[in-house]
C-alpha cells in the first residue's frame, strides 16, 4: 500500500474520532501545529520517519515537544502511529487531516504567484473573485517571483490562470519561430 493510501486512511479515522470526539476544530489546530513544526524542522521529520529511531524514543519526543501544546487525542493518535510503524506517514498524515477538514468546510486553497507584492486591496478583490467562482472560502498564498515581469499565475486546484509578461513573451516567441519555419 503506498505512503499517501495509508496516509489517508489514517487521517479519515483521525477526522471521525475527531467528530465523535466534538474535537474537529481543536484537532485541526493540532495538525497545523504539527505540520509547521515538521515544516520547519525537517530532522524532526526524518527521526520521525527512521524506522532504526525506536518507537520508544520517537514517543519521548513527541511528548516532549507536543505533550503540553496539543490535546491528548492528538497525541495518542501520533504515538498509535509510531507504535505501528507508520512514523514515516504521520507528516502525510497531518497533511491529509487538514486536506480533508478543507473539503468538509468547502475551504478553498489558492496560489497566486505575482511579479511584485500583491496590496491588500488586490489579494481581497482576487480573493473575492475566487469565492465568487466556486463558492467556497479561499485560503490564498500569496508568493513573488519578478522573473515573471509583470502579471500573475493562479493557480485554484487544478486550474491555473497565467496573466504574466513571461508567459506572453514565450508564446510571442513560439509564434514569431513557427512563423519563420512556414
Amino acid at each position: 500500500m503506498s505512503e499517501l493510501t495509508v496516509a489517508i486512511r489514517y487521517a479519515q479515522s483521525l477526522v471521525d474520532l475527531a467528530g465523535d470526539l466534538k474535537l474537529v476544530e481543536e484537532i485541526k489546530k493540532d495538525m497545523d501545529l504539527f505540520h509547521h513544526t515538521l515544516k520547519a524542522n525537517p530532522e524532526l521529520k526524518a527521526v520521525l520517519a527512521n524506522p532504526i529511531v525506536s518507537h520508544q524514543k520517537k514517543n519521548k519526543i513527541l511528548d516532549e515537544i507536543f505533550a503540553k501544546r496539543v490535546n491528548k487525542a492528538t497525541l495518542s493518535f501520533f504515538k498509535l502511529m509510531i507504535d505501528k510503524g507508520r512514523g514515516e506517514v504521520l507528516y502525510a498524515a497531518a497533511q491529509e487531516y487538514i486536506h480533508l477538514y478543507d473539503v468538509a468546510n468547502n475551504i478553498i486553497e489558492a496560489k497566486v504567484v505575482s511579479a511584485t507584492t500583491l496590496s491588500a486591496v488586490n489579494k481581497e478583490k482576487l480573493m473575492a473573485e475566487i469565492k465568487q467562482a466556486t463558492g467556497g472560502t479561499v485560503k490564498l498564498d500569496a508568493k513573488v517571483d519578478s522573473s515573471l515581469i509583470g502579471g500573475f499565475v493562479l493557480t485554484v486546484g487544478d486550474r491555473q490562470v497565467d496573466t504574466s509578461i513571461a508567459n506572453d513573451l514565450k508564446k510571442l516567441k513560439k509564434e514569431f519561430a513557427q512563423r519563420v519555419t512556414e
